[in-house]
C-alpha cells in the first residue's frame, strides 16, 4: 500500500472531526429520507462481510440458499453476459421462497456457477416481503441474470414446485430496483360474509354494545345500524339452538351456554407494544370448546388434553382426484383430521361440539344484505388518504413519521361469491406501502365497525395519539395481487429502448388467474371449510371479557379507558390478563408487509 496515501487518509479523518458526528453532513439525522434509507446498516454490513469471509476461506457456513461449485466446474461453464432484469412471479408458500427461486435460477443456467455461492453477487432485491402465510399472485424481484436462452422461463419453472411460478422476465435498465422503484402495491383479502354478523347477544360484546349505546343516548342509532340483521340471532335461537338444548337436561344446557358465551378462550395471541399506553393484539384464537374451557366451569372434570391439529400436509386443489406426490386428497385429509382427535370424554363435550357445528353451519347460510354491503364499502372509504397507522402495526409510536401511510383505495367486490355453501367477499386495498400486519388490522377494524354497529367516524380515533387495540385478522385470506411500477413504465415508454419493456402483469393475466384459482383461492376456501378459522377469530373477540374493544361502542374511547382504571385498581394490566404470544418470528414493523 502507498504509505503517503494511507497517511493522507488518516489526516483527512483527523481534520474532518465533524463528519459522522456532531453537526457534520454524515449525521443520519441530517439526511433526507431517501438518503437515510440508502445509508448502509452497520450490523447488516458486518454480518454480510463475515459471511463473505467464510465463503472465501472455504468455510461450509454459506448463505441459506447458496450453492458452492468446485473451481473446475466453474471454469468448465465459461463466462456469459448478465443483464439486469425484473422477474415477475407468483407463489403460494408457507415459507420464504428466495431459496427455491435462487436454486432454480442456478439449475436453469440463469445464474452462473461462479455466482451461485452468494445471491448478493446477482444483486437480488425483492419488491415486497409479506407476513408469514400470506400468498402472492404477483410479485417482482430484480437481479442480474443470464437470459440469452429463449426458453429460460420454462426451464426455471421446471425446477420449481407448482406452488411457485415465474410469469415472465423483463429486461430493465441497470439501475432498476424492484423495491425502490415500486410505486404502490395492491392486496386482496377474502373473507366470509358471516364475519359481518353482530356478536351473539349472550357474548360479552353482545351484551355491552347495546348497554353502552343506551348510556350514550344512541340506542336508536345503534339499532338502526343493525336493523337489516337484527333477527338473525333471534331466528337462530328459536329454530336451531332451543330445540337442541331442549333435548338435553336443564343443568347440561345451562352449562353449555356458559361455556360457549361466557368462558374466555384458552389460547389468545396478543402483542405488547413498547409504548406506555395499553395495547394488545389478538391473533390466532381457538374458541372451540377446549378442555381448559370446560374445566373452568365448576363441578366438571375432564382430562386436560389438547385436541391436536390435523396433519399439516400441503393441500391440493378442490375435487382433485389425483393429488401430486406429497399431497393428500380431501377425503384423506378429513380422515386424518378425525383420526387425530381423541374421542369425547363426557356428554358435555359431545353436546358442545354438536352445538358449535350447528351454529357454524347456520352462520354459513347467511347472505349479506345490500344495505350492509354498502355500509362495508362506506367504512372502507374511511381509509383513503394519508393517515397515521401507528395502531395498525407493531413497535410504532404515535409521533413516528414512518407510521403515516397513503391509501389510494379500499374497495369491496360488488358481487359476493358462494363457495362450499359459504358466501365470500373480495376486499382490495391499493396503497403506496404497508407496515407489518397493517392490512390484516385494517380488515379487522372495518369488520368490527360494521358488526358492532359502531359509528363510522370511530375510525378517526385510531389515527390519533391514543393507543388502541386493533386485532389482526387471520393471514389465511390475504394475498399480494401485484406491485405497481407506473413511474418506471412511463419512463420506459418515453425512452423506447429496444429490448427493454414495462414491468407489468397484464400480459400474464390468464395464467395468473388460473394460478390464483388453483393454488390460492381453493386452498383458502378449503382451509376455512376444514378449520372454521374466521369463526374462531371473531367469536373469540366477542367473548373476551376485557374492555379493550369497547371503544367500538357508541360511547367511544372513554368506555375502554374508564374500565381500564378499574382493572388497574385490581393490580392487573391487560398484558397480565392476556398472555403475550406471537405467531411471527423476528417481528419488524419495517421489514414485512400485510
Amino acid at each position: 500500500m502507498d504509505q503517503s496515501k494511507s497517511s493522507g487518509r488518516g489526516r483527512d479523518r483527523g481534520q474532518n472531526k465533524d463528519r459522522g458526528r456532531g453537526t457534520g453532513r454524515g449525521r443520519r439525522s441530517d439526511m433526507g429520507r431517501s438518503d437515510w434509507k440508502k445509508a448502509p446498516d452497520k450490523r447488516a454490513r458486518n454480518e454480510e462481510a463475515n459471511k463473505r469471509q467464510k465463503i472465501d476461506e472455504g468455510d461450509e457456513s454459506l448463505p441459506a440458499y447458496a450453492t458452492k461449485f468446485s473451481q473446475e466446474e466453474i471454469e468448465a461453464e465459461g463466462r456469459r453476459p448478465k443483464k439486469k432484469v425484473a422477474v415477475m412471479l407468483g407463489n403460494h408458500h408457507e415459507k420464504t421462497i428466495e431459496g427455491d427461486l435462487f436454486s432454480a435460477f442456478v439449475a436453469a443456467g440463469a445464474i452462473s456457477k461462479a455466482n451461485a455461492n452468494d445471491p448478493k453477487k446477482s444483486s437480488l432485491v425483492r419488491c415486497a416481503r409479506t407476513d408469514r402465510g400470506v400468498h402472492a399472485a404477483g410479485n417482482v424481484i430484480s437481479l442480474k441474470m443470464i437470459i440469452e436462452d429463449p426458453a429460460i422461463v420454462k426451464k426455471i419453472n421446471e425446477n420449481l414446485s407448482p406452488q411457485i411460478r415465474v410469469w415472465g422476465i423483463e429486461r430493465t435498465n441497470g439501475s432498476f430496483s424492484a423495491y425502490q422503484l415500486c410505486d404502490s402495491r395492491i392486496y386482496e383479502y377474502l373473507i366470509p360474509t358471516y364475519c359481518f354478523l353482530p356478536p351473539h347477544p349472550d357474548s360479552f360484546l353482545g351484551k355491552e354494545l347495546p348497554k353502552l349505546a343506551g348510556e350514550a343516548n344512541d340506542l336508536s342509532g345503534y339499532q338502526e345500524r343493525q336493523s337489516e340483521i337484527s333477527n338473525f340471532w333471534k331466528d337462530t335461537e328459536v329454530e336451531i339452538v332451543k330445540p337442541f338444548l331442549n333435548s338435553l337436561d336443564s343443568e347440561l344446557s345451562g352449562t353449555i351456554r356458559k361455556v360457549l358465551y361466557e368462558v374466555e378462550p384458552s389460547y389468545i395471541e396478543t402483542q405488547a407494544d413498547t409504548a406506555a399506553s395499553v395495547t394488545s393484539d389478538i391473533g390466532k384464537i381457538d374458541v372451540s370448546p377446549t378442555d381448559t374451557a370446560i374445566d373452568s366451569v365448576q363441578g366438571l372434570s375432564t382430562t386436560n388434553q389438547t385436541v391436536e391439529e390435523s396433519d399439516q400436509q400441503p393441500l391440493v386443489a378442490l375435487h382433485d382426484p389425483n393429488p401430486t406426490p406429497g399431497e393428500v386428497s380431501t377425503e384423506e385429509a378429513e380422515k386424518r383430521k378425525e383420526g387425530s382427535r381423541r374421542a369425547p370424554s363426557s356428554p358435555l363435550e359431545t353436546a358442545l361440539k354438536q352445538l358449535k357445528s350447528i351454529i357454524i353451519a347456520r352462520k354459513k347460510t347467511y347472505r349479506i344484505d345490500p344495505k350492509r354491503l354498502a355500509r362495508v364499502q362506506s367504512v372502507l372509504n374511511q381509509y383513503a388518504g394519508t393517515h397515521n397507522f401507528h395502531n395498525y402495526t407493531i413497535s410504532k409510536l404515535p409521533r413516528d413519521p414512518s407510521a403515516k401511510r397513503v391509501i389510494k383505495s379500499f374497495t369491496v367486490g360488488p358481487k359476493p361469491i358462494i363457495i362450499n355453501e359459504t358466501e365470500w367477499l373480495s376486499l382490495k386495498v391499493h396503497g403506496q406501502s404497508f407496515m407489518m400486519h397493517q392490512i390484516r388490522k385494517m380488515v379487522t377494524m372495518a369488520v368490527l365497525i360494521v358488526r358492532c354497529g359502531c359509528p363510522e367516524e370511530r375510525m378517526n380515533d385510531t389515527y390519533g395519539h391514543e393507543k388502541l387495540t386493533v386485532p389482526k385478522a387471520p393471514s389465511l385470506g390475504l394475498l399480494l395481487e401485484r406491485p405497481v411500477f407506473d413511474t418506471y413504465n412511463s419512463k420506459m415508454r418515453v425512452e423506447d429502448v429496444e429490448g427493454k419493456g414495462e414491468v407489468a402483469f397484464e400480459k400474464y393475466e390468464k395464467e395468473i388467474e388460473e394460478f390464483k384459482q388453483r393454488e390460492i383461492y381453493e386452498r383458502i376456501f378449503r382451509e376455512e371449510d376444514a378449520h372454521d378459522t374466521f369463526h374462531s377469530f371473531f367469536a373469540s373477540l366477542d367473548i373476551l371479557q376485557r374492555s379493550d374493544l369497547l371503544y367500538l361502542s357508541s360511547l367511544g374511547v372513554p368506555a375502554a379507558k374508564r374500565q381500564l382504571v378499574e382493572n388497574e385498581k385490581d393490580g392487573k394490566s391487560v398484558e397480565q390478563v392476556i398472555p403475550e404470544v406471537s405467531d411471527d418470528e423476528g417481528e419488524d414493523a419495517n421489514g414485512q408487509e400485510g
